[in-house]
């Protein structure tokens, strides 16, 4: 059985950062792919951010470029995703996720958390 579980959301103002965490069990960490998406209301899923456990390379889209950071640790099969100069439109429900390939749609990936509630005031 895979379990995936975000932690670390908030409420913050608008410039202040947050970090969220992963921890997935159940199955082989390395060569997966985990991802961070984010979930607006009356929106749809988008991808934040991921990163693939084998090599460590990093993806980000463009909205969160230069403010958000991806990283793991694999001995704790946890990833975290460090958030700065959060914005208001940064509001979402953001899941954590498991692949086998760092897609940037939702589609692909299989396993998910149950999401953590980022909240930004303007």
């Amino acid at each position: 059985q895979v379990h995936v579980v975000e932690s670390g959301g908030g409420t913050v103002q608008a410039g202040g950062s947050l970090r969220l965490s992963c921890t997935a069990s159940g199955y082989i960490f390395s060569n997966k792919c985990m991802g961070w998406f984010r979930q607006a209301p009356g929106k749809e899923r988008e991808g934040v951010a991921r990163i693939y456990t084998g090599n460590g390379i990093t993806y980000y889209d463009d909205s969160v470029k230069g403010r958000f950071t991806i990283s793991l640790d694999n001995t704790k099969n946890t990833v975290y995703l460090q958030m700065n100069s959060l914005k208001p439109e940064d509001t979402a429900v953001y899941y954590c996720a498991v692949g086998s390939a760092c897609a940037t749609n939702p589609g692909p990936y299989k396993y998910w958390g149950q999401g953590t509630q980022v909240t930004v005031s303007s």
